[in-house]
């Protein structure tokens, strides 16, 4: 469930057995003459000595309070650990500082599938166009490109920029964030990727990357503070595929992915093409690279009734 390859699981697991039995093994040798100078050395001088004896009352009770503390720790992180793992939640963090940026790159190169991405997001920006984005080394080792944008031309768009105190000023932002990460994505296709972008309507909800096994989950709900909200990665179960969040998430970006509702974005004409359930182009719309422009795109009703 975690990022490490098969191999390097077995081998860790081997390292930690055997340091453990290791260990148990020297405290079981040293038994014997621990308990040797207990009842031959220092229990004679505590038995005449009632100020030592109390010192002795006084760290063993401490070191007893200890241990039941570290077992009961270990049964609540281990409660934990099942509840992540039933969850198949391998990584949170909630903070955008660098050592969660730290973290995040260092399990992205550690990932051993990345032969395929698929991202739905808002803009798009922090992930394709952003200097400082985490998933740079991915999309230059990757071979497919699946991408879900908000249509900032919209009601969606709208609908999500109403949210804030400067709806003009943000949907300005949305259009130029988004319209930057197209022209990412076109140079990508022009060096040889696959890449297939999607358009949405709806205000968003979720951020989700898909790397391979391995779903990135955040919150996005009328917010443009990509730190406000935790992260959350989630992994497939290869042994239990139906477990847990991923699949829960994955569904959802299919669904959103064959809904027939949701136009291509033509990186040659630059067009948004609807298809029908077979997949047959049934209507192409300019998309427009200005807020003039932005009249030459239906509604989703209106396009839906004019692909009929």
């Amino acid at each position: 469930m975690g990022t490490k390859t098969p191999v390097l699981n077995l081998w860790s697991n081997i390292a930690t057995h055997a340091g453990i039995t290791l260990l148990a093994v020297a405290i079981a040798f040293s038994l014997p003459e621990l308990a040797s100078y207990i009842l031959f050395n220092w229990w004679p001088k505590v038995q005449g000595n009632s100020q030592l004896l109390l010192y002795t009352e006084i760290a063993f009770a401490t070191v007893l309070v200890v241990l039941l503390n570290l077992v009961k720790l270990a049964w609540h992180y281990r409660q934990r650990a099942r509840m992540s793992a039933i969850a198949s939640l391998v990584h949170a963090h909630e903070e955008d500082h660098w050592l969660s940026r730290w973290v995040k790159d260092d399990r992205l190169r550690g990932l051993p599938w990345k032969r395929d991405l698929t991202i739905l997001a808002v803009t798009g920006y922090g992930t394709f166009a952003a200097s400082d984005s985490a998933l740079k080394g991915v999309l230059n080792e990757c071979y497919e490109l699946r991408v879900m944008l908000m249509n900032p031309y919209g009601p969606g768009a709208q609908a999500y920029a109403d949210l804030h105190a400067d709806p003009a000023a943000i949907l300005a932002a949305l259009r130029r964030e988004t319209q930057a990460s197209i022209d990412c994505l076109r140079r990508l296709a022009g060096a040889g990727k696959k890449v297939v972008l999607k358009l949405y309507d709806d205000p968003p909800f979720w951020k989700l990357v898909f790397t391979g096994e391995h779903a990135w989950v955040r919150c996005v709900a009328g917010s443009r503070d990509q730190g406000k909200f935790p992260e959350y990665v989630f992994a497939l179960q290869a042994e239990r595929p139906t477990r847990g969040f991923f699949p829960a998430f994955y569904t959802h970006f299919l669904t959103q992915w064959n809904d027939t509702g949701h136009p291509d974005y033509a990186f040659d004409t630059d067009e948004l093409v609807y298809r029908d359930a077979d997949g047959a182009s049934v209507r192409r719309v300019t998309f427009p690279h200005s807020a003039a422009d932005a009249s030459t795109v239906p509604a989703p009703a209106l396009a839906a009734t004019n692909a009929a």
